[in-house]
């Protein structure tokens, strides 16, 4: 009982947050990598607690996923700060984001958006299973940030997207000489399906794509951000 008392008193002293009794010490680290999705602010300075429980700033870079950083999630969340300094006895007043991590969840891709304007915490997230079997190389994931249903056609898939869901889209093997396939995206208007995005896009084996489908301020249709994920696939020990 001491040891494991011990064991819990140094896993709670390594978290950023004074008081969270309530932590399992059962709690393993999670691995993320990140992409900020802002197409107003694309530039945004976050934290998260590492390992060890130093506060450190998220590798973020412009339009495209970060470097792999290992952080301890509290209370079964993925905590983003918005200061590298974090009061411990009031460490809500740098919450930037937070979202619940999945049971079992080891290694997560994580698209942070803005919250809505005037609202607190700023940005909200949302969590994609980065784990090899979950999300393999040569897949696709399509994110839904709109309150309606959308659709796409990816080579040889034709595939609803519910609003507001991930939607898993298998390898695209119907492809041209140099790997091309015309990939559409649909949004419907009266009766019929419209599309807001067409082109061809490269399909690799080795490389895998989120979409980011969601509405600009101003413009009358959705738009589509593609983020290419080309880091090669490690199993984190």
């Amino acid at each position: 009982m001491l040891i494991k008392l011990s064991l819990w008193l140094i896993t709670a002293l390594c978290l950023p947050v004074a008081g969270h009794a309530q932590q399992h010490e059962a709690a393993a680290p999670l691995q993320i990598r990140a992409v900020l999705h802002d197409p107003v602010h694309p530039v945004a300075e976050l934290y998260l607690a590492d390992q060890a429980g130093a506060v450190v700033k998220l590798k973020l870079v412009p339009e495209g996923l970060s470097a792999a950083q290992t952080t301890m999630p509290v209370n079964g969340s993925l905590v983003l700060y918005n200061s590298a300094t974090v009061d411990l006895k009031n460490p809500g007043a740098s919450l930037a984001a937070s979202v619940s991590v999945p049971p079992n969840t080891k290694r997560a891709i994580v698209v942070v958006l803005p919250g809505p304007a005037g609202t607190k915490p700023a940005y909200r997230m949302v969590l994609i299973n980065d784990a090899p079997a979950a999300f393999p190389k040569g897949e696709s994931r399509v994110v839904s940030l709109l309150p309606v249903d959308t659709a796409i056609k990816a080579g040889e898939h034709n595939l609803p997207i519910p609003a507001g869901k991930i939607v898993h889209v298998p390898p695209v093997k119907k492809v041209n000489e140099f790997n091309l396939a015309q990939t559409n995206f649909y949004y419907k208007e009266g009766g019929a399906w419209v599309p807001f995005t067409e082109r061809q896009l490269q399909y690799l084996e080795e490389f895998r794509r989120i979409f980011i489908v969601h509405a600009t301020p101003g413009a009358t249709q959705p738009s589509v951000t593609t983020v290419i994920d080309t880091t090669p696939s490690t199993v984190p020990r």
